[in-house]
């Protein structure tokens, strides 16, 4: 069976079956984020260093239900503004939950939490000559992807729209300049995400996966709408593989009109 087949993939030199990755804030409770991970069947978790707070009890519990599931774990770096921060932040990552990737965000802006490019790059460019994977957060502009790239990503994270926005895709034609400029590597949509058919959208421009939180976080059925996410990034991927037809200036019949009808045989 090929991949194309059985949806395995590989990113960060690890080998999956979900495409769909997820988010570990914002849930009602311990018990419905664990439940809404679970339907969701992503096999990699964000989580951000400040939620294992040492000798914190509330911690020590989402930490121990974060290990039950037995799920790779992707820290973040969310909440930084610098360079130097998301490094230091980083370091202490890898220290707490034993891997070397990480998600880097630098945020530049708290209005509508826009990643800084320039103290992205930056702090990129430091991490990998630290031996870290790093998967950067950035805006769907090329010229920034270009300049995380050349820094050595192998992995970028594109926003589909502001984080938590639920505004979906805001530039498809940009993110599909990306996934053509880039095609060997590892793209996944990050932020902006917020119903199912948006994850489709995005899976359909040969994107290699999505990660969200909010719109299953803060769905009022989370476990359902993370069951609904998976189905939708699964079809999105079957979509992309398949190779859509291409759309049309005028109609076209799906039934051929030519000749004589089938059932005139049988007068």
């Amino acid at each position: 069976m090929n991949n194309k087949e059985n949806n395995t993939w590989e990113i960060g030199g690890k080998t999956f079956n979900s495409r769909l990755l997820i988010g570990s804030a914002l849930y009602p409770s311990p018990a419905i984020m664990e439940e809404s991970i679970q339907a969701s069947g992503a096999q990699i978790v964000t989580v951000a260093l400040r939620r294992q707070a040492a000798g914190d009890q509330g911690g020590d519990n989402f930490w121990n239900i974060i290990k039950s599931l037995n799920i790779e774990v992707l820290p973040n770096t969310a909440g930084c503004h610098s360079a130097k921060e998301a490094i230091t932040t980083a370091q202490m990552a890898r220290e707490v939950f034993g891997t070397n990737w990480i998600k880097l965000e630098v945020i530049g802006d708290q209005y509508n939490l826009q990643p800084d490019p320039f103290e992205t790059v930056k702090a990129a460019e430091i991490l990998i000559k630290d031996g870290f994977e790093v998967f950067p957060y950035t805006t769907d502009d090329l010229v920034v992807a270009q300049r995380l790239v050349d820094a050595g990503c192998k992995i970028l994270m594109p926003w589909g729209s502001m984080i938590g926005s639920g505004k979906g895709l805001m530039n498809p034609s940009n993110l599909k300049a990306i996934r053509e400029k880039f095609p060997d590597l590892k793209l996944i949509i990050d932020a902006g995400i917020g119903k199912p058919s948006h994850a489709t959208q995005a899976m359909e421009l040969g994107y290699d996966g999505i990660l969200l939180n909010s719109a299953v976080a803060l769905a009022q059925e989370p476990q359902k709408m993370a069951r609904a996410f998976k189905y939708s990034v699964e079809a999105g991927r079957l979509a992309y593989e398949a190779g859509a037809m291409q759309q049309r200036e005028f109609a076209s019949p799906s039934t051929p009109v030519v000749g004589t009808p089938f059932w005139h045989q049988f007068k």
